[in-house]
């Protein structure tokens, strides 16, 4: 039951910036056979891997998808998020404005500078909220150099009231992110750094790359009681063929499969059949996992906390077991 995943969220508790080094970040270590609980720190971690061992890891990339415009015909403002693009060019987008956006309607997008300048015209709203909007732009500029143009960071609203510095197109990224689509980053990633990768290589662990973006849906919570009754948000995702050897190949030989976040947990669970086979996937996942799921793939988890009530919550708990993850997290609240 949804109530079961609530607790106290102590929001004061949130790191606002980034550390000077990514691997300075404290780290709790989980064992779920001996229920142990330790306290150690980011560059740590290589300690815990073995040769043979696979570390699977997203390299999606977070687009500067935060927008800010002034509307063409009232002069009011207009704050929105690109959340993507569809096959004829237009773009989905939410926003809120004063008053209500209309079709047919221009919004002219800028930058902090207000050196660069797009329109982009309003045409119709789904029934999830979104608006499909056209950008005018001269010429075969693509959607990502529009983005880059007028689009600012996308940091969430409980970090520095959403307010971008200067270096987060930098920090707010994985140092190994490299395709374009996220419009949050994949945070458990964010405390590598290349000495930590470089280790881990020199220890005889294989690292697999895999893509999911990340969308606004991974933040959305449960609203209602009933898990089974959750809509799960989807998607996209890929796992190529040169992933699913090097995973297979250490799932074979008795080497352990680290996921480095929740969204790589998603993207091999995805991609495995019921008998654990793993095979080449590219398309939306909507799984959501929840007990009394059986881990296919997965035997190691590298996580950040959770918010309560969210299905990421959800996903760490059945990993690792529901009373052991409540005490942890208590645990590192209370530290």
């Amino acid at each position: 039951m949804l109530s079961d995943y609530d607790y106290s969220f102590p929001v004061e508790l949130t790191a606002q910036r980034p550390l000077l080094n990514r691997s300075d970040s404290r780290m709790q270590v989980v064992d779920r056979v001996s229920g142990r609980i330790e306290d150690r720190f980011i560059r740590d971690f290589p300690t815990y891997l073995e040769s043979g061992d696979c570390l699977v890891i997203n390299n999606t990339k977070v687009i500067p998808a935060r927008l800010f415009g002034i509307r063409c015909q009232t002069g009011g403002l207009w704050e929105g998020l690109f959340v993507g693009e569809n096959s004829d060019r237009s773009w989905r987008v939410i926003g809120k404005t004063r008053g209500k956006i209309k079709p047919n309607e221009f919004v002219e997008l800028k930058n902090a500078s207000g050196e660069n300048r797009v329109r982009i015209k309003f045409l119709n709203k789904s029934e999830n909220g979104e608006w499909m909007v056209e950008p005018e732009v001269e010429g075969l500029i693509t959607t990502a150099e529009i983005l880059e143009r007028v689009g600012y960071v996308p940091i969430p609203p409980y970090i520095r009231k959403g307010k971008m510095n200067s270096d987060d197109k930098e920090r707010y990224q994985t140092v190994y992110a490299s395709e374009s689509g996220a419009v949050a980053a994949p945070t458990a990633g964010l405390h590598f750094d290349e000495k930590i990768l470089n280790e881990i290589k020199s220890r005889g662990v294989e690292i697999a790359e895999v893509t999911l973006h990340v969308g606004l849906g991974t933040f959305k919570p449960v609203e209602v009681e009933n898990l089974d009754e959750h809509k799960m948000h989807s998607e996209w995702c890929r796992l190529n063929d040169s992933a699913v050897e090097t995973i297979s190949r250490c799932k074979k030989s008795g080497g352990r499969i680290i996921a480095v976040g929740t969204t790589s947990v998603r993207v091999i669970e995805s991609a495995a059949g019921k008998d654990g086979v793993l095979f080449p996937f590219e398309g939306e996942t909507s799984l959501f996992i929840k007990p009394p799921y059986n881990f296919k793939i997965v035997d190691m988890l590298l996580t950040n906390f959770h918010f309560p009530k969210s299905t990421l919550l959800i996903l760490v708990c059945t990993f690792g077991g529901y009373d052991l993850i409540c005490k942890a997290y208590k645990e590192a609240i209370q530290k």
